[in-house]
């Protein structure tokens, strides 16, 4: 039997948690209620008890739970993103995932025996970045963004001596992440810095007679008729008018669904697999994750299940995202 890729699941909020570890997480990743994490939205994330909760069910259960400190520190106020780590590392978690190259410095430095994963928000791709923040700061395990194709991830991974990470469900970020700017520019709030993209409060969907129109800020991101979905408002999967036709410019709204490539990512030498959605419910967490355990134990015995999350996907479609691109 071939070892089994880790599963590592999204909690956005201690219910979330239970049904992520009840439905067979081997981790579950979360971040703290301020704008130290990526999901810095209202109503999510965890206060330090309920983290320390949260920590001693899933370890009861033998899961372990990463802390997502992601975003990156204010000019001239790093003290509350120190503060996480000094209190992740208190609490006992398994890991922090970090993003920023001072903070990664500032764990390394104060907390030595605490394990350091590197965030898809640092958008190390290559070796020379991966092999820096392995040498620099002793992380052990890198988050791939989603703009490499499954030969890119093989040939990577032959090349360095850490564990690797990739995304194989849910909502797709098409930008190399840590890099994106353009909800900032709509609406004043950054997904790098404040923890949010395309935030909330910023989204009208408007009707207009015969078409439903969504925006973000001020902007028209898209215009749905009567028999489509419509779909959330985020910028770089908005449709714009280009030559007198409206199109999908960087990516459709749907969702990833890599799971009939377990074999192939098993091949290529990643460690895990991270399902995207913290900011979902737990009915969808339970869901998702139950299939996903049952697609990676059949995947560590040679076999395979069918996954069919349809249901639960972005615009009820599925895309392989950047895996297996053929446009590069």
């Amino acid at each position: 039997m071939t070892d089994k890729l880790e599963l590592v699941c999204p909690a956005g909020t201690p219910a979330s948690l239970k049904a992520a570890v009840d439905s067979g997480a081997d981790v579950v990743y979360l971040g703290f209620r301020d704008e130290t994490n990526a999901r810095n939205f209202p109503g999510l994330n965890f206060n330090r008890d309920e983290l320390r909760e949260g920590l001693a069910y899933a370890h009861e259960r033998n899961a372990h739970v990463y802390v997502a400190i992601n975003t990156f520190p204010e000019a001239g106020n790093p003290e509350p993103w120190r503060k996480a780590v000094d209190d992740a590392a208190k609490i006992g978690v398994d890991a922090v995932i970090l993003a920023d190259i001072g903070l990664a410095d500032y764990a390394a430095q104060t907390h030595p025996d605490l394990r350091r994963h590197l965030s898809v928000q640092a958008s190390a791709s290559n070796p020379e970045a991966i092999k820096f923040y392995t040498e620099a700061f002793g992380v052990k395990r890198v988050v791939l963004p989603r703009v490499l194709t499954l030969p890119e991830i093989a040939a990577l991974n032959k090349e360095i001596d850490v564990e690797t990470e990739v995304f194989v469900f849910g909502g797709l970020c098409v930008m190399a992440e840590g890099r994106c700017a353009l909800s900032s520019y709509a609406t004043g709030e950054s997904p790098n810095m404040s923890g949010v993209c395309s935030p909330a409060s910023h989204v009208r969907y408007e009707d207009e007679g015969d078409r439903m129109v969504s925006r973000l800020g001020e902007f028209t991101i898209n215009a749905f008729e009567p028999d489509e979905k419509a779909g959330y408002p985020t910028l770089c999967k908005g449709r714009f008018v280009t030559e007198d036709q409206a199109k999908y410019l960087f990516e459709e709204p749907i969702s990833l669904n890599a799971a009939d490539m377990l074999p192939e990512l098993m091949e290529a030498g990643v460690t895990a697999l991270k399902i995207e959605g913290r900011q979902r419910g737990r009915a969808y967490i339970g869901q998702v994750v139950a299939a996903f355990r049952k697609a990676v134990d059949a995947a560590a015995e040679g076999q395979k299940v069918t996954v069919d999350l349809t249901a639960v996907t972005e615009g009820q479609q599925k895309t392989s995202g950047a895996y297996e691109k053929t446009w590069r």
